[in-house]
Formats: structure tokens, sequence, C-alpha cells
């Protein structure tokens, strides 16, 4: 999502790469599930977390949309997925009674680097530190790349940094009004039925197939 915020006022003021030590280790959160909660629709899902999240529930994506535990909404002019919270408490559909992560193995890429978030500049990215967003205390360091607990992290890096420029594209265009109502929803609809609807073989590694639909967009 496109905002404008001043990183000095959310973070340590510090930019982080794979390698570096960060202060984000909550110790297994202790139960605490404070940031699973009045989420709202920020839990934007991209197709790695749906590859995830299919494979290891063994569902569909239309499985997960008729479930309830994701839904449809606008991220700045496109259509697409975010985690539902639940009506009665405002907590994420995955938590279960113990306010544990049943699909912690398998949770979103958001979740997954949480505390820390993403700062894109010149076609790659950097992770921050958000210092007011988790409560757990004290917390110890740990290195970027072993906190997110990527399979292959420079495959994840490319492709997280590929989807969000290829989005940001259609964005910009979108709030420039260059494109009319009917356009952008086809370019949603194609996004949704190429890289979400379109099941993925979960025999086969998700970046093989990511970038070969991919290269039929070209």
């Amino acid at each position: 999502m496109e905002r404008n915020w001043d990183l000095s006022e959310v973070s340590d003021g510090k930019i982080y790469g794979i390698n570096d030590m960060v202060k984000a280790g909550c110790n297994d959160c202790r139960g605490c599930s404070d940031c699973c909660h009045n989420m709202g629709e920020s839990i934007v899902l991209d197709p790695l977390d749906i590859y995830r999240m299919t494979k290891g529930l063994k569902c569909a994506f239309s499985d997960l949309m008729n479930q309830g535990f994701i839904e449809l909404g606008i991220v700045d002019g496109l259509i697409l997925p975010h985690l539902k919270m639940q009506e009665k408490n405002a907590a994420c559909p995955f938590l279960n009674t113990e306010e544990r992560c049943l699909i912690h193995a398998w949770r979103p890429g958001i979740c997954r680097i949480f505390p820390l978030g993403r700062v894109y500049e010149n076609h790659s990215f950097g992770y921050f530190l958000q210092v007011h967003e988790c409560r757990m205390e004290p917390k110890t360091k740990v290195k970027v790349k072993q906190w997110i607990a990527a399979d292959n992290i420079k495959e994840q890096e490319r492709f997280v940094a590929d989807w969000h420029y290829y989005l940001k594209d259609y964005q910009r265009a979108a709030m420039n009004g260059e494109l009319t109502e009917d356009e952008l929803k086809q370019v949603s609809m194609r996004i949704l039925n190429t890289y979400y609807l379109a099941e993925y073989d979960s025999g086969q590694e998700f970046y093989e197939q990511y970038w070969v639909r991919r290269e039929k967009e070209h």
C-alpha cells in the first residue's frame, strides 16, 4: 500500500538487511496475540501467502473465501484478498481458543516478519523495526533471515520486490486517473485469476510457478 509516513516516528531509524541482527525476538509471544486483533483489512495477501496457506491447509483459494477466512477489498485501486477478521472480537480467523495461531507454519508474510516492516526503494527493499507495535518485552536480538524463517530467502526477496512494484505500477496509474474504472476492474480480475484463483501445484516450488505466470503477461 502507498503510505506517506516518517520512518523515524515508527522505527529505530535503521534499515536492516537479511544478515543484520535486530531486536525483534518476542520469546514466542508467551500467549500474547495483540497483533492478531483489530487489524481490519490490513493483512493483504500475496500469491506466496495463498500458496503456503492452500498447501498447508490442503484447500483451494475459493475454499478460503467460502469459509470466511479471507475476503476481497480495494487496495489503492486494485481488488486484492486480505484476512477477514472475526466480527465478534475482531480477531484473526486462524486463532484457536488459546489465542494461538493455527497456521503458524503457513502464516502470511506480513505476520511472518512482524514486528518488522518493509520499506521499498529503487526496485528493492529493506526491513525496519516497528518500535510501537509489539508490547512483548524484553525483546531479544535475532538475525533477520532467521526471524523470517524462509526456505529460500533470496528467491523470496526477489518475489516480494517484483510483486510490490508490479502492483505499484497499476496502483499509481489508478491514483493518477490513467485507467478508467472498467480498465482497472479488468486489471484486477486478471490479477485475481492469474495469481490467486488459478491453483498452484503444491508439489512444485512456488517461485518457478510464479515466474512462469509473470512471463506469460509480457
